[in-house]
């Protein structure tokens, strides 16, 4: 595991309810493949903030990556609403074609 997972993890380790620290790890994971392991930490920061586009969109990823397309969709989606309502144009156009990939 990479030394930055392993930061990570301490960091969650001591603010196991910050969503920053979990979706810091989370980043982490995905980039190191651990993609069920970053799915538990961005369900978690979703879930306490409904509106984080961002994590949505990290979310749809690790669906994806995990064989889940119904999910991947559900959380593209949702991070399609959020990048409208949220006025991001740059992320909308990634995640629009994301979707029409699945």
């Amino acid at each position: 595991m990479s030394d930055l997972v392993n930061r990570q993890r301490d960091l969650v380790a001591r603010h196991p309810s910050s969503e920053l620290a979990r979706f810091s790890l989370a980043k982490a994971l995905v980039d190191a493949g651990q993609h069920a392991e970053a799915r538990e930490h961005l369900a978690f920061c979703v879930a306490r903030k409904p509106d984080w586009m961002v994590a949505w969109m990290l979310l749809g990823a690790c669906d994806r990556a995990l064989g889940n397309p119904a999910a991947a969709r559900e959380a593209y989606s949702r991070a399609r609403d959020l990048a409208v309502a949220q006025h991001h144009e740059g992320p909308l156009a990634e995640i629009e074609a994301v979707l029409a990939e699945l």
